[in-house]
């Protein structure tokens, strides 16, 4: 008996096309129309096991003149000499044979667009007991992704794609954590679950807790087509590193100026967390030598330092005078004269080595002074490390050199990993968000940051850290890194990019069509779901720059906002009128 959710009839399943359980290829009726991506069903008695359910998703769809020899022959069809048939055909890609009897649907079958249920079905909706919305699909109806691959239960960690400033991969992003925020998928343990954001793109991700001043009723209607209230990030909080030779640790940023906290490392901090690696974070040749002599000076950094408020005093033999050193600088004279030293050299066990590896080290030690002397300091005591306490974190980087930028990812998330791994428990979960990670960890070469990734991406689905990556190009990221992605996202990709074998989980009419791709359009794939489904996700209802964000309801109390104090720059901010929406 027909589902009584089966749809409307489409045509039927071609002849002249080989039909086979895994694809087939439908004749549309006279007027019907079909698009990509569209569900559609068809249906075939087996004797002895009663009806099966044959459904997939249009692939591709093709129009033709039946009839039709030559290409001169369309003009005499059109002026009506040539007598032919317009005829078009869509190939349906087979998602779920219900019940699994792999049988191929027969030639002249009724095909139709599937209903309600036959959807849920067809895309293995009805199996998903915790359902996160992604986004609308080509019939106006929610696409969803399974939590289970989301927060390490069956899979976890996600890959996002995209040519920068045009696939809105951050956008897509900060949706999808929204999502999984306010979809009631995570249950009561979404109070607990926590977001960490690194943010490199200006300001732009500062306001996830303002409300979108953009935002119009038809971006409304579809959040509450995916079951979401269009409103902000409620619990948001911003560090920031000082001002470079601001001796109060003021946070460098312009237009936020309420729930922003400094961060930065005092130098005991430094050499007691052996942090020393991090400065060389930037994809290495591992067979360089002095990487060994890395090692050596952290630990010795480490074992001798003794802290003075948050400077140091270092000897560099047992028997030398202390020297104490107050900035970054300071520490990394007190290196290169302790390494150039033929005693102090022996001391520190760089005896063995040659000048010229000693020489390599410092060269890069000392070209890290003026990037990291703003978040390495000795002259502020107080400690001011990121605390992931709000429901979103974020990091701004933007202010930073690349190679700061490298420290702070590589020593927060070593120390967030750490503290999982310290408390035995995967919950309360934990998302990074983390753009350009083909930058953090490249094919080639090694680096701390890269081998902190691995273990996330290898053993962070156990520890309730889930990573969300976003690149321009997959194929210059770690392999390991990419496989053990759950949840696959592609926005607009480079024709170059899209033909490389990182996206074979896109089919070929995917992939040229991720060539084309609208802003706000983005494929999906997930381990359920054989074919990627491209999805619609909403305008964000949160300012994704400051230009959009509008006031806050009420002010908050924060460490630079004293309670019921009024902004001192309110109204110098960005003219909306000067900046374009993402998307």
């Amino acid at each position: 008996m027909a589902d009584e959710a089966s749809g409307q009839v489409v045509g039927r399943v071609l002849g002249t096309q080989s039909a086979t359980p895994l694809s087939f290829w439908v004749g549309l009726e006279p007027g019907a129309v079909v698009q990509l991506d569209e569900v559609i069903a068809a249906r075939r008695d087996v004797p002895g096991r009663g009806e099966v359910l044959i459904a997939g998703v249009v692939t591709n769809v093709e129009a033709r003149h039946e009839g039709a020899a030559y290409d001169s022959d369309v003009f005499l069809i059109a002026d009506g000499v040539l007598p032919a048939a317009v005829v078009e055909a869509a190939e349906v890609t087979v998602t779920r044979v219900e019940p699994e009897v792999y049988v191929p649907p027969l030639p002249g079958s009724i095909a139709s667009r599937a209903g309600e249920r036959e959807r849920e079905r067809a895309l293995y909706f009805d199996v998903m007991e915790r359902r996160v919305p992604v986004g609308l699909g080509r019939d106006g109806e929610p696409i969803h992704v399974n939590m289970d691959f989301l927060d390490g239960t069956r899979g976890a960690h996600v890959s996002i794609s995209g040519i920068s400033g045009v696939a809105t991969k951050t956008s897509f992003a900060t949706f999808l954590l929204y999502s999984i925020f306010n979809s009631g998928a995570l249950g009561a343990e979404a109070h607990n679950t926590k977001a960490l954001i690194f943010s490199v793109k200006g300001e732009d991700l500062l306001f996830l807790d303002h409300a979108n001043k953009r935002l119009d009723a038809g971006a409304r209607e579809a959040y509450r087509r995916l079951g979401l209230e269009p409103k902000p990030f409620g619990s948001v909080h911003v560090y920031a590193p000082p001002r470079p030779g601001d001796p109060n640790g003021t946070p460098h940023v312009s237009a936020r100026t309420q729930d922003v906290s400094p961060f930065y490392w005092t130098l005991a901090e430094f050499c007691k967390n052996e942090l020393l690696s991090f400065v060389f974070a930037d994809a290495e040749d591992e067979r360089a030598q002095y990487t060994m002599l890395i090692g050596q000076v952290a630990a010795r950094l480490a074992r001798t330092a003794e802290p003075v408020g948050g400077a140091v005093r270092l000897r560099a033999t047992d028997d030398a005078e202390p020297v104490i050193c107050r900035t970054y600088d300071d520490l990394v004279r007190f290196v290169e004269e302790t390494l150039t030293d033929e005693d102090s050299r022996r001391a520190w066990g760089a005896q063995l080595m040659g000048l010229g590896t000693v020489n390599a080290f410092l060269r890069r030690l000392r070209s890290s002074v003026r990037a990291l002397s703003p978040i390495v300091r000795g002259d502020l005591s107080a400690k001011a490390s990121i605390a992931t306490e709000s429901q979103v974190t974020v990091v701004d980087l933007h202010n930073l050199p690349e190679r700061a930028q490298r420290f702070v990812v590589g020593v927060v998330l070593r120390g967030e990993f750490a503290l999982k791994e310290s408390t035995g428990s995967a919950r309360p979960l934990l998302f990074v968000v983390l753009d350009e990670l083909n930058k953090y960890a490249p094919r080639e070469g090694g680096s701390p940051i890269k081998e902190i990734l691995l273990d996330v991406a290898e053993r962070g689905r156990s520890l309730g850290v889930i990573l969300i990556g976003a690149q321009q190009t997959a194929s210059e990221v770690e392999r390991r890194i990419v496989a053990n992605c759950a949840v696959r996202v592609a926005g607009r990709l480079d024709a170059a990019e899209a033909s490389r074998g990182e996206y074979g989980w896109l089919p070929p009419a995917a992939r040229a069509r991720a060539t084309i791709a609208k802003p706000g359009t983005m494929f999906v794939g997930q381990p359920e779901i054989p074919v990627p489904l491209a999805v619609e996700f909403p305008f964000p209802a949160w300012a994704t720059r400051p230009a959009e964000a509008a006031p806050p309801p009420a002010a908050r109390s924060g460490p630079y906002s004293p309670k019921g104090r009024a902004d001192p720059f309110e109204g110098l901010g960005v003219d909306a009128d000067e900046e374009v929406p993402p998307f």
